[in-house]
């Protein structure tokens, strides 16, 4: 049996980076959304300012979780083909990681030419934040978490 406390089976599990890494993109893309809406409500400057470094954040932390559920991919299937759900899932974490860095990136363009944030952006914001949903439900289904039973 594994010992739940040992660093070794943590840091080396064949998957477990991955799920634990995804969850700093999660967290801080919805954070930075609900700054970003509260700023839109409020006009608050300091709002803005925590959304945009939540969303830049967000965008970073995506890298590891890319590269490591990729490494998952290649430890745990041995680079076979994809296909039904997991084919599913990597398709959406590669939109989910593109929406965040849209999201990110339109938030970056309005503050390097200094002028106000376009009101298309909190459409993109909640189309981001629902795939990033869908994807993750994805990944539930894949690690065991969402099955009954």
């Amino acid at each position: 049996m594994l010992n739940p406390f040992d660093p070794k089976a943590a840091l080396f599990a064949k998957h477990a980076q991955h799920v634990v890494l995804i969850h700093f993109p999660i967290a801080l893309l919805i954070t930075g959304v609900a700054f970003d809406y509260a700023a839109q409500w409020t006009k608050r400057r300091g709002l803005v300012d925590a959304a945009y470094y939540n969303l830049l954040l967000a965008a970073v932390s995506t890298l590891p979780v890319l590269m490591t559920g990729l490494l998952a991919w290649h430890f745990q299937l041995e680079g076979q083909k994809l296909k039904g759900l997991l084919l599913q899932h990597l398709a959406f974490g590669c939109l989910s990681t593109a929406l965040i860095w849209t999201v990110w990136w339109v938030q970056f363009r309005a503050r390097r030419r200094g002028k106000a944030l376009p009101n298309h952006r909190l459409a993109l914001e909640s189309l981001a934040v629902a795939v990033v949903a869908l994807t993750g439900h994805l990944g539930g289904f894949l690690s065991g978490v969402n099955v009954s039973g």
